[in-house]
C-alpha cells in the first residue's frame, strides 16, 4: 500500500509538472491547477504495474502456494509436516526448487490487474470526490471519503476479475522440468479456462473479492486523506494539488 501511493504521488507530479505545458493531454486544470483526469489515470496505472513489479508478485505466489497446500490445522502431525510454513521460507523454497524466476509467474496478468485496478480506482475516486464537491459546494469530510473509497475500490476487481483468476491459475500450478505447463500464456489461459468451464468461470471469486477490497480501499482513502491533510497543514510535505 505504501508503494501504491507513493509511487501514485511521484507519478502524478511527474506527469503533471513535467511533460510540456502544449500537452492536450496530460499536466493540470488550467483554471482550477489541480491534475486532470489523464494525468491521475496514468499516474494510477503506473503506480499499479510499480507495485506489481515491486511487491504484489511475489508475495502473491507464496500466499497462494500456502493456501492451496493440503493439511489440517487441527492435526500436529499433518501441520509439522507442511512444505510451506512462512512467507520466507515459501519464498526460499520456491527458489530453491524452481528458480528465482517462479516467484514472478503470472507476473504479465498480474501487472495488467494491478494497473488496471489502480487506474480505476484513483481516477473513480477524483472524479466521484471532485462531483460530491461540487454538488455540496464545499470539501468532503472523512465519512464521505469513507464512502467514495469503498465504490471507487469495487470498480477495478469488478473489470478485471478474468485477469485475477488467470493470475491464480499460473502461480497455483507447480510447473514440472520437461512438461509444458497447463496455464502457460495469459490469452492461452484465458481460451483453456473459457473452453474447459465456461465464460462465467473467469469471474470466479469476484464476491469475496469485493467484500474484501471495498472495505479496505474504504478505510485506506479515509486514512489517505486524514493523513495527508495534516502533513500539509505541518509543511511536512508540498501540496501536490
Amino acid at each position: 500500500m505504501s508503494v501504491r501511493f507513493m509511487s501514485f504521488e511521484q507519478y502524478k507530479v511527474l506527469l503533471g509538472d513535467w511533460v510540456p505545458s502544449s500537452s492536450p493531454f496530460l499536466g493540470r486544470d488550467a483554471a482550477s491547477g489541480d491534475f486532470n483526469q489523464s494525468t491521475v489515470f496514468f499516474a494510477g496505472l503506473l503506480s499499479g504495474l510499480t507495485e506489481a513489479v515491486l511487491v504484489v508478485t511475489p508475495a502473491e505466489v507464496c500466499k497462494i502456494r500456502m493456501q492451496g497446500q493440503y493439511h489440517s490445522m487441527a492435526d500436529p502431525e499433518q501441520l509439522a509436516r507442511r512444505k510451506y510454513t512462512n512467507v520466507v521460507q515459501t519464498a526460499f523454497t520456491i527458489a530453491r526448487e524452481e528458480g528465482l524466476g517462479a516467484l514472478y509467474k503470472g507476473i504479465v496478468p498480474t501487472m495488467l490487474r494491478q494497473g488496471c485496478n489502480q487506474a480505476v480506482n484513483f481516477t473513480a475516486y477524483a472524479q466521484i470526490k471532485a462531483a460530491v464537491t461540487r454538488m455540496q459546494g464545499k470539501e468532503t469530510e472523512g465519512w464521505q471519503h469513507l464512502v467514495i473509497g469503498g465504490v471507487s475500490g469495487g470498480m477495478g476487481p469488478t473489470v478485471n476479475n478474468p485477469l485475477d483468476v488467470v493470475k491464480t491459475r499460473m502461480q497455483k500450478q507447480v510447473v514440472v522440468a520437461g512438461e509444458a505447463p497447463k496455464y502457460g500464456s495469459l490469452g492461452q489461459s484465458v481460451v483453456t479456462i473459457a473452453k474447459e468451464e465456461g465464460v462465467p468461470a473467469l469471474w470466479k471469486g469476484l464476491t469475496p473479492r469485493l467484500m474484501r477490497i471495498m472495505p479496505g480501499q474504504a478505510i485506506t482513502f479515509m486514512t489517505y486523506e486524514a493523513v495527508s491533510k495534516k502533513l500539509y497543514e505541518f509543511d511536512i510535505i508540498p501540496q501536490s494539488t
